[in-house]
């Protein structure tokens, strides 16, 4: 029998004991998890809706999403607000499961309203089906323009254009949807 074994089996049998002790400290953050102390789990607020407009026409359910590279549109919006610049385009969008659709087109620099804020917003059009429950997403780029501080403890957005600060509650009116869209590749 090999030495390593023979001394396995001497220190199950508790025919030999270890002889040495050794103390290891661990973190703040490591005892936390051993000994289950975690703050209260907040919900993720990394995609919200706020009531927006694009001329006369108001939108509910506008999906505002952090995790979104682009702000997209869907093509019969589009149509509906009778907005006929759409430019085509060969970027293809890589959905988070993995299917690949192509973009109907682009429209560059559209009104839109946030209570009194007015920002100017380039749309990726893509064909969806009317049933959606969102028919409009406003990414990160969206989010960055108007200054958007983000405080999910308050369930409270403040968006800051400019000398203009507009801030939202977002406790129950706030859904959390999680869109598809991960990735864009230009082509």
């Amino acid at each position: 029998m090999p030495s390593y074994m023979k001394f396995l089996k001497d220190i199950l049998t508790k025919k030999r004991k270890l002889e040495y002790f050794e103390t290891i400290t661990l973190t703040k953050e490591c005892s936390g998890i051993i000994q289950n102390k975690f703050p209260p789990k907040l919900k993720d607020l990394r995609s919200f809706s706020i009531l927006c407009s694009i001329g006369n026409f108001n939108f509910s359910k506008v999906l505002f999403d952090l995790d979104a590279g682009v702000s997209i549109m869907s093509l019969s919006i589009a149509r509906r607000i009778k907005l006929n610049e759409i430019q085509p385009t060969t970027i293809t969008l890589h959905l988070a499961d993995k299917t690949i659709r192509h973009l109907y087109g682009v429209i560059e620099n559209v009104l839109f309203k946030v209570r009194t804020l007015f920002i100017l917003v380039d749309f990726m059009v893509l064909e969806m089906e009317e049933n959606q429950k969102v028919l409009i997403i406003l990414g990160h780029p969206f989010l960055a323009n108007v200054g958007a501080l983000i405080d999910v403890r308050e369930d409270r957005i403040t968006f800051i254009v400019e000398e203009e600060v507009i801030e939202f509650t977002l406790f129950n009116a706030t859904r959390v949807l999680q869109p598809q869209l991960i990735a864009i590749e230009w082509t």
